[in-house]
C-alpha cells in the first residue's frame, strides 16, 4: 500500500511539472511583420515557449490554463530591432566631451554604458554592435547582461577600435607632448603588418566579438583630415586574415574613397558611414557582398551642431559641416545600386534611445518602409552571422519581439515610439 501511494505521489508531481513546463506566452498581434517578406500578417498569435518562438498561428488562439496572454491587437509586432553601430559608453555633449578622457575612469564609462544600454533596449533595440569603447567596458557589460546582472540589449562588441598613429581613434590625439600616452597595438594603434596582427589577437584575448578599424580620417577626432586613407594595403590584409583565423568579422569606419577601396579589396565585412562612396565603390561593394551601415543620424547631428560656435573644436567643426550633410545622399545612391544595407545609427554621437529616428531618414531618402525594417532585422542578423537564431519572427528563433502602436508601413515615424519589448522571452517594456 505504501509503495502504491509513493508511486501515485510521484506521478502527480510529474504531472504538475509537465503542466508548468507546457505553459506558453501567447502574443495576440493585430499585425505582424515577420521580416521573411515585406507583407504584414493580420490577426495572428505568436506562441512563445521559454525563450523561443514556438509557432505563429492564424487567429487569436484560446489560452489554456497557465498561459500568459499579451494583447497587442492594436499594434504591429516585429522581430527585435538591431543597431549595427552604437557607442554605449558615451554620448556627445559638446566641448565637455573632449575633456572626459582626462577626468573619467573605467568605472565611469562602465556605468554610463549600463545606463545607455537600458535606454537602448527600451527603444526596441534588442541587439547591437558596439563599435568602439575605451577600456573594454562593453565586454564586461555584455557579460553582465548575458548573466542577468545588468539590463540591456544583446551586445556584440569590438572593445577598442584599431587605428594608426595620429589616425581616427588614436587615443593620444589632441594631447600635448608632455602628457601624451605611449600607445601601441593593445591600445589600438598599429603601424605595420606585425602590429596589425598583434592588435587583432589582443582583442581576441580581451574578449571582443569582432574587429573595427578606422580606415580613413574621422569627423569628431582632433585631427585635420576626415577623409584620408590611414592604413596601407598590407596592414588591412593582415587584419582581415588574422580576424578570419579567429572567427571575427571586420567593420570599417570610412569616409574617403581610397580608404574604402583598400578595405573592401582586403575583404572586410562592412563599411560604416561611407560618405564619399562613388559608383566605383558601390559596384565594388556589390561584387564583394560588403554591407553598408549608413548612420544618417550621425551626419545630421554633426552638421547641425557645427553651426553652433564652440560646440566642436575648431579642427573638428569644418569636417562636421562638410561631411555630415552628404551621408543621406550617399545612402540613397547605395540603396538604388543594390548595395546590401544594415541598420546603424552611430548612437553616442546622437542621443541613445533616439535610434528609431534613423528609419524615417532612410525612407525619406527613397527606401521602402518594409525594407527599412528589414535592414534592422534580417539584414543585420545576416551581417552578424546570427540569422539562424535572430532577425525574423519564425518558429525556432529566439523570442526577441517588439511592437509599435499602429502600422509602421503606413507611418514609419511610429518606430520612434516602441511600446513593447521582449528579449529572449522576457518582457522588458509593455
Amino acid at each position: 500500500m505504501k509503495k502504491t501511494l509513493t508511486t501515485l505521489a510521484v506521478s502527480l508531481s510529474l504531472a504538475t511539472i509537465s503542466t508548468i513546463s507546457q505553459a506558453d506566452t501567447l502574443i495576440y498581434a493585430g499585425n505582424a511583420f515577420t521580416s521573411t517578406s515585406n507583407e504584414l500578417l493580420s490577426d495572428v498569435t505568436i506562441v512563445v515557449d521559454d525563450n523561443k518562438i514556438e509557432a505563429i498561428k492564424e487567429g487569436f488562439v484560446k489560452a489554456e490554463e497557465g498561459d500568459t496572454v499579451i494583447d497587442l491587437k492594436h499594434a504591429t509586432v516585429m522581430p527585435g530591432l538591431m543597431d549595427m553601430h552604437v557607442h554605449l559608453s558615451s554620448q556627445h555633449g559638446g566641448p565637455q566631451t573632449y575633456l572626459d578622457r582626462f577626468s573619467l575612469n573605467e568605472a565611469d564609462y562602465a556605468l554610463r554604458a549600463a545606463n545607455y544600454a537600458k535606454i537602448t533596449l527600451d527603444a526596441g533595440f534588442t541587439t547591437v554592435r558596439n563599435l568602439g569603447d575605451s577600456y573594454y567596458e562593453t565586454v564586461a557589460l555584455r557579460n553582465a547582461i548575458s548573466k542577468g546582472i545588468a539590463t540591456g540589449p544583446r551586445i556584440y562588441t569590438v572593445g577598442k577600435s584599431i587605428a594608426t598613429t595620429g589616425g581616427h581613434a588614436d587615443p593620444s590625439n589632441g594631447i600635448s607632448h608632455l602628457l601624451r600616452p605611449d600607445v601601441g597595438p593593445k591600445q589600438g594603434v598599429v603601424n605595420g603588418e606585425v602590429e596589425a596582427r598583434e592588435a587583432v589577437r589582443s582583442r581576441y584575448q580581451d574578449g571582443a566579438d569582432l574587429i573595427k578599424i578606422t580606415a580613413t580620417g574621422g569627423v569628431l577626432s582632433v585631427a585635420k583630415s576626415g577623409q584620408n586613407p590611414q592604413f596601407m594595403t598590407d596592414e588591412l590584409e593582415a587584419i582581415v586574415d588574422t580576424a578570419k583565423d579567429y572567427g571575427m568579422t571586420v567593420a570599417v569606419h570610412a569616409h574617403g574613397k581610397e580608404g574604402m577601396k583598400r578595405a573592401i579589396e582586403a575583404g572586410v565585412d562592412s563599411i560604416e558611414h561611407g560618405t564619399h562612396m562613388d559608383e566605383e565603390i558601390r559596384n565594388l561593394m556589390v561584387a564583394n557582398g560588403t554591407y553598408y551601415v549608413p548612420t544618417i543620424m550621425a551626419g545630421k547631428f554633426v552638421a547641425d551642431k557645427a553651426k553652433i560656435d564652440g560646440y566642436f573644436p575648431e579642427l573638428v567643426r569644418p569636417k562636421a559641416a562638410a561631411i555630415g550633410p552628404l551621408i543621406q545622399k550617399t545612402f540613397e545612391k547605395a540603396h538604388k545600386a543594390g548595395v546590401k544595407i544594415a541598420f546603424g545609427t552611430d548612437s553616442g554621437v546622437s542621443a541613445h534611445g533616439d535610434n528609431g529616428q534613423e528609419f524615417a531618414l532612410m525612407v525619406e531618402a527613397g527606401m521602402a518602409p518594409a525594407d527599412a525594417l528589414r535592414s534592422a532585422t534580417i539584414n543585420s542578423a545576416q551581417l552578424l552571422g546570427v540569422s539562424d537564431i535572430l532577425g525574423t519572427l519564425e518558429a525556432g528563433k529566439l523570442a526577441d519581439i517588439v511592437a509599435v502602436s499602429g502600422n509602421p508601413i503606413d507611418d514609419i515615424s511610429l518606430m520612434e515610439n516602441v511600446s513593447f519589448v521582449m528579449k529572449d522571452g522576457v518582457v522588458y517594456k509593455q
